[in-house]
């Protein structure tokens, strides 16, 4: 796999994962647009990688803060001018996160065969493209954006956490369609981002250990070591960044340019499936 792609890959993967435009569809678009081979099954478990430790090492400290919290005690105290100030007044968040990853395990388990054949259909990729434009652009109008992660509740928690199953459909996004659910709970849009970016961490480590299951059946094939060690570091030092302009980005803007932005992409990836081959089918 020659280094160029590894690196715009491993990129887009850091990008995408973290914004609310959904990183199957683009990973599966810019190799078609190009011409390129699937990278396979280690390439993969390279980029997942490299996201898992990017969010792990962003939030590491609200992770101890909210660990601590859970069994009654503080440790890292926060500055009342940290984003982490608000956990304090949130002691169960931690158990709230445990209870909002149950429906995406379960659905994923559930639905496995589906969402590696059937549902990576560019026709399903498209329209959910545009779908969650319209959810994310009608949260956007009814949210109150009067709570932060002090305030969020386990009802809070489970709506988003059901919300997160809907995103094992490829093209919904699962920071899009979970951040949509925090803000039609009334939840603020910086905090929406840290909550989504916070429970992307154990469907990620998640999605880790079983792709180093089937890896470790089937082997690291020849050369790959190169593109596996880039595509961690690439994708990790991508994601880190994103993580952080994203949540500053929302401290003083909206969701509307990727609302824009996933019509645009839905309806490129719609005519490219109806009028062209299909991306999916490209060797």
């Amino acid at each position: 796999m020659p280094l160029y792609q590894v690196v715009v890959l491993a990129v887009v993967q850091g990008v995408t994962e973290f914004l609310p435009v959904s990183s199957t569809a683009h990973l599966v678009l810019v190799p078609w647009i190009f011409g390129w081979k699937d990278p396979g099954l280690a390439f993969d478990m390279a980029l997942h990688l490299g996201t898992l430790a990017a969010v792990a090492a962003y939030f590491v400290k609200t992770w101890l803060r909210l660990l601590f919290l859970a069994f009654g005690r503080r440790a890292l105290p926060a500055r009342a001018t940290e984003p982490d100030h608000d956990l304090y007044s949130n002691p169960r968040l931690f158990w709230y996160l445990v209870a909002a990853t149950v429906p995406a395990g379960v659905a994923g388990l559930a639905l496995e065969s589906y969402i590696e054949t059937t549902w990576r259909s560019p026709l399903v990729i498209g329209s959910m493209m545009i779908v969650i434009a319209g959810v994310l652009w009608w949260s956007e109008r009814i949210g109150r954006f009067d709570k932060d992660l002090g305030r969020m509740t386990l009802a809070d928690s489970l709506a988003v956490g059901a919300a997160q199953a809907l995103a094992l459909a490829p093209g919904v996004s699962r920071s899009g369609i979970t951040m949509a659910a925090a803000l039609v709970r009334g939840v603020n849009r910086t905090a929406a981002a840290r909550f989504s970016f916070l429970l992307s961490t154990p469907i990620i480590a998640g999605a880790v250990a079983k792709e180093a299951l089937d890896l470790v059946r089937q082997g690291l094939p020849a050369g790959m070591a190169a593109p596996f060690a880039v595509g961690i570091v690439v994708s990790g030092l991508s994601g880190y960044l994103v993580i952080a302009f994203f949540i500053r980005f929302l401290q003083t803007r909206t969701f509307n340019i990727f609302i824009w932005y996933r019509l645009v992409c839905g309806i490129i990836i719609l005519a490219l499936a109806i009028f062209f081959r299909d991306p999916v089918a490209t060797p």
